[in-house]
């Protein structure tokens, strides 16, 4: 049984990776952001078969003893740790640089001493800004704007250049629009599912124009799996893409949910939710062929299927109870 480290493990993504590697026979270090209450996040509702398999540590990746202490003796590490909400990053941008950047570095210096073979580092479709061609490739230019997508576009910037400068074994993976049970309301799927469940039919949302390309979280789940474990003459050094291909306006989405759902909406603009003129990306849609022809990944839900696996979550009332559906989330 192979170890392998998390950052970020507590987080809607981080908290399905976990479950996917101990699904695949490895065992988990866990890092949570340290906190005072002890809170271990999502990871605290796996089932216990589950955390037999995982190593819970508090820590932060912006301490480099913290990290690492945890990648130590791992075989691989996948760097989910980050700052993500956009909206929050207009109002404290140099936690973001603390988090995403100097965070980052951390990680690569620590796989770097420690001989780790294997970094798996999180990007997101964000750094490509607007789609100036589409499907979105790979080779897309990178147009940060937002201070999040600059942040991240940061730390990706540092993973190529560790392993152009000291061969630091790391790939990174670009998830598009992720989305499930566990993400939290500052994402618009959660944000109209949580609503709706709650007894809400007047929606609030921003901009209903742009579109994305929305993916399942088990499957980007599988997307990390696989470029953590596939041979590294096919993937150490290169970015790849992960998404479904397909793209739905968040207008059209609000109308599919409501369907899924059997109600009647109405949608509101709240100005608070909009982004700067500038700063929205109105269209987003992944080529991940790339990250097929090199690993054989491919999503293994449809939108649909999604939606209704993120519906039935959110009406269980022990899980909706978490949320705060009459507030704003940044």
């Amino acid at each position: 049984m192979t170890t392998v480290a998390v950052t970020g493990a507590e987080g809607f993504i981080g908290s399905h990776l976990v479950e996917h590697l101990v699904a695949h026979g490895h065992q988990v270090r866990a890092m949570v952001q340290y906190n005072s209450f002890s809170s271990f996040g999502w990871l605290e509702t796996l089932d216990r078969d589950v955390l037999d398999s995982v190593e819970i540590t508090l820590g932060d990746v912006r301490d480099p003893g913290s990290v690492n202490g945890l990648v130590k003796g791992s075989e691989a590490v996948y760097h989910l740790a980050a700052l993500i909400a956009i909206p929050y990053s207009y109002q404290a941008p140099h936690s973001y640089i603390e988090t995403n950047v100097t965070g980052t570095l951390n990680v690569l210096e620590a796989v770097r001493h420690l001989d780790i073979p294997r970094l798996v580092h999180t990007s997101t479709s964000e750094t490509y800004g607007t789609a100036q061609t589409v499907p979105i490739t790979e080779d897309h230019p990178i147009n940060t704007q937002s201070p999040y997508a600059a942040s991240k576009a940061g730390g990706d910037r540092l993973a190529d250049s560790y392993h152009a400068s000291f061969e630091t074994p790391v790939v990174t993976l670009r998830p598009f629009n992720t989305f499930g049970p566990r993400q939290s309301m500052r994402a618009v799927i959660p944000t109209v599912i949580a609503q709706i469940a709650a007894g809400t039919r007047e929606i609030t949302l921003g901009d209903l124009r742009p579109t994305r390309d929305f993916m399942f979280v088990k499957d980007t789940a599988a997307a990390f799996h696989s470029v953590g474990t596939a041979p590294a003459e096919d993937v150490v050094g290169r970015t790849f893409n992960a998404g479904t291909g397909g793209e739905i306006s968040v207008g059209d989405l609000v109308t599919l949910v409501g369907k899924l759902m059997e109600v009647d909406l109405t949608v509101r603009e709240d100005e608070q939710r909009l982004r700067p003129t500038n700063s929205e990306v109105m269209r987003l849609v992944a080529d991940a062929s790339r990250l097929r022809a090199a690993t054989g990944w491919t999503p293994g839900h449809s939108l649909e299927q999604g939606l209704e696996k993120t519906i039935e979550f959110f009406r269980e009332p022990s899980n909706l109870a978490r949320y705060k559906t009459d507030l704003y989330n940044v």
